[in-house]
């Protein structure tokens, strides 16, 4: 397949994670949206919803949506940097390379910290 032979290089990776992060934060906000509208529509309902958001599996997805949002502004300064510096082009690569570090600095540490009361007690670590 013409699919798997494709070898994909930085700046389209960097394209192809950009866009699906920003469909993932645009998808954040929907549900937040009608999240909070159900503070004064149905509390109940608003209840049952932060119970979800408090479960394991919904802090899997708040790791997730952080690493959206985190790799979305890292992916952007980027832009930014190239498109406000030309000369920077040149650096694309490094540059990606670099986003993709501090992403693994803030990010695990974050993921951690989110986690800490699914995964502390297994661990012996207090929420």
């Amino acid at each position: 397949m013409l699919l798997f032979r494709y070898r994909a290089r930085e700046g389209m990776l960097a394209w192809a994670f950009h866009r699906i992060s920003g469909v993932a934060i645009w998808l954040f906000v929907v549900v937040h949206v009608v999240d909070i509208y159900l503070v004064g529509g149905d509390p109940k309902a608003y209840n049952t919803i932060l119970q979800v958001y408090a479960s394991p599996g919904g802090r899997i997805a708040e790791v997730l949506l952080g690493a959206a949002l985190l790799y979305h502004a890292l992916n952007g300064l980027r832009i930014l940097i190239i498109d406000l510096w030309p000369a920077m082009t040149v650096y694309h690569r490094a540059l990606w390379y670099a986003s993709w570090v501090i992403f693994v600095a803030v990010g695990i540490p974050g993921a951690f910290i989110i986690l800490r009361p699914v995964i502390g007690p297994a661990l012996g670590i207090g929420a």
